[in-house]
């Protein structure tokens, strides 16, 4: 992003799977680089993507000279990591910036955008999540002004 002000969050297209799911791998790498096994590579398929864009669930800031800077996943519900809450709640999954816009605030503006995208669909709160030893994002999340509220484990095959 060149300009100080993001462009506009906009809902993904499924034009654009091949774009998100690009950036996820990148970012798959780059975690995996930085020692942090916050997503396993591949664990989400082009396909997976397309259905998730599909359900309405992706959305989008683009840049000119990257296509697709960021990219964050809304869900409604999210009984497989936070159970079945009574309480209304935007999920927020998949968060993901651009590299070579790292630093520069995309981050927090999604976040911040899913928070009142949450709000104007009659969610309390907002609900998110990453593995323990990203300790990296859980400050980002605190600085956010998020607390831990809990923790789960995923043992499994």
């Amino acid at each position: 992003m060149t300009s100080s002000r993001p462009a506009p969050v906009e809902p993904a297209v499924l034009a654009d799977a091949t774009a998100v799911h690009e950036l996820r791998r990148q970012i798959e790498d780059w975690l995996d680089e930085q020692g942090i096994e916050q997503w396993g590579h591949g664990h989400v398929s082009q396909q997976e993507v397309t259905e998730q864009i599909r359900a309405g669930q992706w959305y989008l800031v683009r840049d000119p000279a990257r296509g697709v800077a960021a990219a964050v996943r809304l869900l409604w519900a999210d009984p497989e990591v936070w159970g079945t809450e009574n309480t209304p709640a935007v999920y927020v999954h998949g968060l993901m910036v651009h590299r070579g816009v790292a630093g520069r605030g995309l981050g927090a503006f999604l976040l911040d955008w899913a928070a009142e995208r949450g709000r104007a669909e009659g969610a309390e709160v907002i609900r998110l999540d990453c593995v323990e030893s990203n300790t990296a994002l859980r400050t980002f999340y605190q600085r956010k002004g998020f607390q831990e509220v809990g923790r789960r484990d995923f043992d499994g095959p």
